[in-house]
């Protein structure tokens, strides 16, 4: 009987540490991608001064696409 039970502790403590480590990744994953979509890391003011700074003067085109450009790369 003692040997059944060590058994089962023996196997039930990784598969535990296996699962909550997979569900607290997929968790965080979901949480990140979800804060990344409601507040990106830039703004279109930004990118416009980005674009100041280079000399240059951006057409609302430009700021669109990389807009765009970081909405893909947050999916």
């Amino acid at each position: 009987m003692e040997l059944a039970l060590g058994l089962g502790l023996g196997l039930g403590i990784p598969i535990a540490l296996a699962l909550g480590a997979f569900l607290g990744y997929y968790f965080a994953m979901k949480h990140f991608k979800k804060q990344l979509k409601e507040k990106p890391p830039i703004n279109e003011k930004q990118i416009r001064m980005l674009y100041q700074q280079m000399g240059r003067k951006p057409t609302e085109k430009q700021i669109k696409q990389i807009m765009e450009s970081f909405k893909k790369q947050a999916k």
